[in-house]
């Protein structure tokens, strides 16, 4: 199955994961302006982008963008919604990355979370919706995830679903930029 030709929905009881649509930019907005998540946003290779939208319209541009981006093949941005509230809370992004690094042909995994979703519990329920189906969706050998070192909650969600850290880096395909605190699931 092509990801990119019909976008796959993962569900439990308690999140959707579904392809981003346009109506979901004001539940988004509450994500990228919570200034307790922008950290623990990952914006490696991302052209200097640090993710934090404070209005509509800058929003609506990187919900446009991310759209255009899957229609194009580049990645797929899922939104993660709350079923108990029918909100959004959050997007995940996953593409395989081709690189002349380590990390080529690997399912690059961003995950963006509502500070309040910031909890093992959440974080795991969620990685373990997309974790199982990221190698056959994208033919990857592993699945890499950036974890900073204070990203405590992330680093015990990933570890219990088998993610361990990685000492190798990301080189920036643009400007050769290292970038590092990556942690891998091999396949």
């Amino acid at each position: 199955m092509n990801p990119y030709e019909k976008c796959p929905v993962y569900e439990n009881e308690n999140y959707l994961l579904r392809l981003l649509e346009p109506t979901d930019t004001a539940d988004l907005l509450l994500v990228y302006s919570d200034e307790k998540a922008v950290p623990y946003f990952n914006g490696d290779n991302c052209h200097g982008d640090d993710f934090h939208y404070t209005t509509m319209e800058r929003m609506s541009a990187a919900v446009d963008f991310w759209l255009r981006s899957y229609q194009q093949k580049f990645f797929i941005r899922w939104v993660i919604v709350d079923k108990r509230l029918s909100r959004a809370i959050g997007t995940i992004e996953l593409f395989n990355r081709r690189a002349e690094d380590y990390f080529n042909d690997c399912g690059l995994l961003r995950l963006d979370l509502r500070s309040d979703y910031e909890q093992r519990e959440s974080i795991r329920e969620i990685l373990s919706l997309i974790a199982p189906h990221a190698f056959e969706l994208f033919g990857c050998r592993m699945i890499a995830t950036k974890i900073p070192p204070y990203a405590a909650c992330r680093r015990e969600a990933a570890q219990s679903l088998g993610f361990t850290a990685s000492g190798e880096k990301i080189i920036g395909a643009d400007d050769g930029k290292v970038y590092g605190d990556y942690y891998v699931l091999l396949q």
